[in-house]
């Protein structure tokens, strides 16, 4: 699966009581449209990872998103 950033992209991630809570630029977003678009391609239990180590924020809560079926 490619995983396309855009150039500039800033994206957190935070759990705020229960409730997830992602924060991103312009540029975070169009990255993360650009990635859900390949996953909803991709066959079904391929994910992406999302961490502070990899993409993103320092302090950030880490993310992973499956697809399913």
């Amino acid at each position: 699966m490619d995983i396309e950033w855009v150039d500039g992209f800033e994206i957190r991630v935070k759990v705020d009581h229960d409730a997830v809570v992602i924060t991103a630029n312009r540029e975070g977003m169009l990255s993360l449209a650009k990635q859900l678009t390949a996953l909803a391609d991709a066959a079904p239990g391929q994910h992406i990872h999302y961490d502070d180590y990899n993409s993103l924020e320092e302090g950030s809560a880490e993310m992973i998103i499956v697809r399913e079926k």
